[in-house]
């Protein structure tokens, strides 16, 4: 199989289920960025730091390609498209509280940094804001895909938590503390 069709050439692409539509269309701007987040956790499972974030990474990256799966479909899903594991949200509210329960109560923001996991697991999130923001789109562009479109909101939304969480449990762990953000004052 060859990796270039050319057949969007045209600006087109290929949707699950065989319509084109354009390259612009919100459905592959939000698989897209799914697609980059993916990419910067596995930038971020290659970092050196906390084994046990990095080994969590894999379940979120798997759920990310079925996430692709699904904005990447038309308007029909077919019985082979998979869906999203619900499970995955409760076992991310798990972790957040159980490293909550580990970090010191934030008293002001924090800017992103700290070690190189850290700050890739920062990266991570603010990548996730926008898959968010992209898939909420395809919710108000396309209102009959609601009922996949909503839990894909809230998977991504309880994983920009998790991934600020752990970002801020890397830093801990390495010891290295957080950056308060201090306003300039004029």
């Amino acid at each position: 199989m060859k990796i270039y069709t050319k057949t969007g050439d045209d600006g087109t692409t290929g949707l699950f289920g065989g319509a084109r539509v354009p390259k612009h269309d919100a459905r592959v701007a939000a698989y897209g960025t799914v697609d980059e987040l993916n990419s910067v956790l596995g930038v971020v499972a290659a970092e050196d730091g906390d084994a046990e974030i990095r080994a969590r990474l894999q379940a979120h990256q798997v759920e990310l390609f079925n996430l692709g799966a699904i904005l990447a479909s038309g308007d029909q899903l077919s019985p082979a498209t998979p869906k999203l594991d619900d499970t995955l949200i409760t076992a991310m509210e798990q972790q957040i509280d159980a490293a909550d329960a580990e970090l010191t109560p934030l008293k002001n923001f924090i800017l992103p940094g700290g070690t190189r996991q850290a700050a890739a697991l920062h990266l991570a999130r603010t990548v996730c804001r926008r898959a968010e923001r992209e898939t909420s789109a395809v919710r108000v562009d396309f209102p009959k895909l609601s009922q996949r479109i909503v839990p894909a909101i809230k998977y991504l939304n309880r994983l920009s938590d998790w991934l600020f969480t752990m970002a801020r449990l890397a830093n801990h762990r390495a010891k290295v503390p957080d950056i308060p953000w201090t306003p300039k004052k004029s």
